[in-house]
């Protein structure tokens, strides 16, 4: 009998202690999968930014912030996520869903997905030890075997110079490419903005360049390859988009919009007079009327291109004519983060102050 209490007992204690090791474990460990015990509200709750907006095969909308997590709305309520539910972070970048329904986010610390059960973290950064963002010296090799095929899903690769690539699979870090330092911006090669394009490329924005990979070589845009003059470091790249005619449209943070057609490239803003004659091309905030600091760049199915300012609000591209469009059409902040289309065709503009809304047209129209 008392053999029997024995054993009872250690089988209790062992219990105990598997318990209290899954309880410890590190929250960004790679590859450990978390259930979710989220919240849910009739409204969206968020007011950091809207980073992020996307629209799921079911017709969820899903809408990253910059500070508060996720949220997706079912056409009823919204259900958040956030690093308590194993997020890897919850500044939300960017948010994409895979052939198989899963849903990927792209976070300022690593990348997490949600099969509508568990999130899964695929990353494991320590910012003490991560890959340090100080130059690379030119004859450093690639770290990572560089590679594209259909389905890929491409990320930022949080303080690292160099993207994540998701095969189906597993999820893989390539390093960038040996690469000249030109100018004097902190965070130099750390990629910004991601945009698929025509002819198999794929199109990485950074802070102070652009690579585009087509599966076996790359193109590189610099300050450079554009003959700007390095000492004024005009390149600090936010967003990037290839349209639908090939034409690649490039933001920056101080001189606006550049565009590159073939193999020729000119500043878009320049050209319709949108840089404010006394710009010093930099931080500094820009007036009324300009496009100077670009944050994000979308289509639509009509062949417009958007571009958020952060200073001077939402502006259209209709192919011949810039259309502007501010607090005075509805919104009740200038600096849309995010822009995006849906199934429908309806466009949803995320905003700095945390609104989201729709254009109708004419004007726009809060819906949360």
């Amino acid at each position: 009998m008392k053999n029997k209490q024995k054993l009872i007992y250690l089988l209790f204690i062992l219990t105990l202690n598997f318990s209290c090791v899954e309880k410890k474990t590190p929250e960004n460990e790679t590859n450990k999968s978390y259930f979710v015990n989220n919240s849910k509200t009739d409204t969206l709750k968020f007011t950091s930014s809207i980073r992020s907006i996307f629209q799921d095969s079911k017709g969820n909308y899903w809408f990253g912030s910059i500070q508060e997590g996720v949220a997706v709305y079912n056409g009823k309520s919204f259900t958040y996520y956030t690093n308590q539910d194993g997020l890897t972070d919850n500044q939300i970048l960017h948010i994409q869903e895979d052939k198989e329904g899963v849903i990927w986010f792209e976070t300022q610390k690593g990348v997490s997905s949600f099969d509508g059960t568990r999130i899964k973290n695929h990353t494991k950064v320590n910012m003490e030890t991560a890959q340090s963002i100080l130059p690379m010296r030119p004859n450093k090799p690639l770290q990572g075997d560089w590679m594209k095929s259909d389905h890929d899903l491409w990320f930022a690769a949080g303080i690292k110079e160099g993207v994540y690539r998701w095969d189906g699979k597993k999820l893989e870090y390539l390093a960038f490419p040996p690469h000249k330092v030109l100018n004097h911006y902190d965070n130099l090669f750390v990629v910004t903005s991601i945009s698929e394009g025509k002819n198999n490329m794929m199109w990485f924005a950074t802070y102070a360049g652009v690579f585009g990979y087509n599966g076996s070589g790359f193109t590189t845009i610099n300050d450079e390859v554009l003959g700007y003059d390095r000492t004024i470091a005009p390149l600090h790249i936010r967003s990037i988009l290839e349209d639908s005619k090939g034409r690649l449209w490039i933001g920056n943070n101080g001189i606006g919009v550049l565009l590159k057609q073939g193999d020729s490239i000119l500043n878009f803003s320049e050209e319709k007079n949108l840089i404010h004659a006394t710009s010093g091309r930099g931080g500094d905030k820009s007036p009324p009327g300009t496009l100077e600091h670009v944050f994000t760049i979308a289509e639509d199915r009509n062949g417009n291109i958007w571009f958020g300012d952060r200073d001077a609000g939402v502006w259209k591209y209709d192919g011949e004519k810039m259309h502007n469009y501010t607090k005075k059409d509805g919104l009740s902040n200038q600096f849309a983060l995010s822009i995006y289309e849906d199934n429908k065709g309806i466009l949803w503009f995320g905003m700095r102050d945390g609104n989201v809304y729709t254009f109708n047209g004419e004007t726009f129209e809060k819906q949360f």
